[in-house]
């Protein structure tokens, strides 16, 4: 038989996906959870869909809304498991001890420490001596009557230098991404969870900045990142290009980088206050724009990776021309895929820019 236990753990970890799914409505999550309740019989007589709610609420999954809102909203706590689930389901290893570490082929002077140590040499820092393995040595040269510590003995801990990255994620929220009944903005949320998780646990030193665009382009806070909701909107890539590369402008760590998760073709520009669109795409006037930016990023030396979860001709093709205009990268990337791609590529970066 089944415990108690057991059943809820299926139940959150369901109700976790589903939240991403309906961009953090509790109320509609919930209704999703029970139809797949009564369809295959999820709860027992003796743990029902009523338990688990109140046991979201009580261990703190759960909180009242502020009133705007009638019903339950996800809580902190909520918010953060969603990025930590976010980040064990797209790449398991990144948790392991030097396994998703964006190193660089420089060692010696460094900010990570490692276990490993090498005998020391002229210009090693005293910080990196290691005290234990050094007094070990010289025990062992001079046993303790004739104790005494000398270069020869000591030791120092390898290290890892590790670059400060600026990275700015754009994320494509026009009304493409749920065209056809595939829901293409529920992977790109995951991933920007992920990624978020991933910087500001591992690398605090790093900065991520999230943006989306439509037909504008604005800031997003992480903790915002479950609510994001593609709207009726046309595809501003200028838009997004434009802001994110004015806030890396103002980063001062040294290696800056663009990941641009979109499906669609170019189909907006703004010329003044109004907006010029055609829908059909790869209109030269709106093409013509894209492409200056992709070349001024470039000799701003900030590279533009490109992941289009679309594999159109034309659209591969355009891809390409503005892949080579800035000198990046492009990955076609599935639904599955996508998180596997995207941190692949941040950590390749970490270390070709150091």
């Amino acid at each position: 038989m089944i415990s108690q236990a057991t059943h809820s753990l299926r139940l959150f970890k369901l109700f976790r996906e589903i939240l991403l799914h309906t961009s953090g409505d509790v109320t509609e999550a919930l209704s999703w959870l029970t139809e797949l309740d009564r369809q295959y019989g999820l709860t027992t007589p003796e743990y029902g869909m009523a338990d688990f709610i109140q046991d979201l609420i009580d261990k703190g999954y759960l909180r009242s809304s502020d009133g705007r809102t009638p019903g339950m909203v996800p809580s902190a706590k909520m918010e953060l498991d969603l990025r930590r689930n976010a980040l064990d389901d797209i790449f398991q290893d990144l948790k392991r001890a030097r396994q998703g570490g964006h190193d660089t082929r420089y060692s010696g002077k460094g900010d990570e420490r490692l276990p490993e140590t090498r005998p020391y040499q002229f210009g090693d820092r005293l910080d990196q001596i290691a005290a234990a393995e050094s007094l070990r040595n010289a025990q062992i040269r001079f046993g303790i009557d004739d104790f005494r510590l000398t270069q020869e003995d000591l030791e120092v801990h390898e290290t890892v230098y590790q670059a400060q990255t600026s990275t700015v994620l754009m994320i494509d929220i026009s009304h493409s991404m749920i065209l056809y009944g595939e829901d293409r903005i529920t992977p790109a949320k995951k991933v920007a969870l992920a990624l978020a998780e991933l910087i500001t646990t591992r690398y605090p030193k790093d900065t991520l900045d999230i943006i989306v665009f439509g037909n504008d382009a604005w800031r997003v806070d992480i903790k915002d990142l479950p609510y994001l909701q593609v709207g009726p909107y046309h595809t501003n890539t200028v838009a997004g290009l434009e802001l994110a590369m004015d806030i890396l402008r103002k980063r001062r760590n040294p290696n800056k980088q663009i990941f641009m998760i979109t499906d669609g073709k170019p189909t907006c520009i703004k010329k003044g206050k109004k907006y010029y669109q055609n829908s059909f795409g790869l209109d030269r006037t709106i093409i013509r724009r894209t492409m200056h930016l992709a070349v001024a990023a470039r000799k701003l030396q900030i590279p533009i990776t490109t992941f289009m979860i679309a594999n159109d001709p034309m659209l591969v093709r355009f891809v390409h021309q503005f892949t080579q205009a800035n000198a990046g990268k492009a990955f076609y990337a599935g639904l599955d895929h996508l998180g596997a791609f995207l941190f692949r590529d941040y950590k390749d970066n970490k270390g070709r820019h150091s």
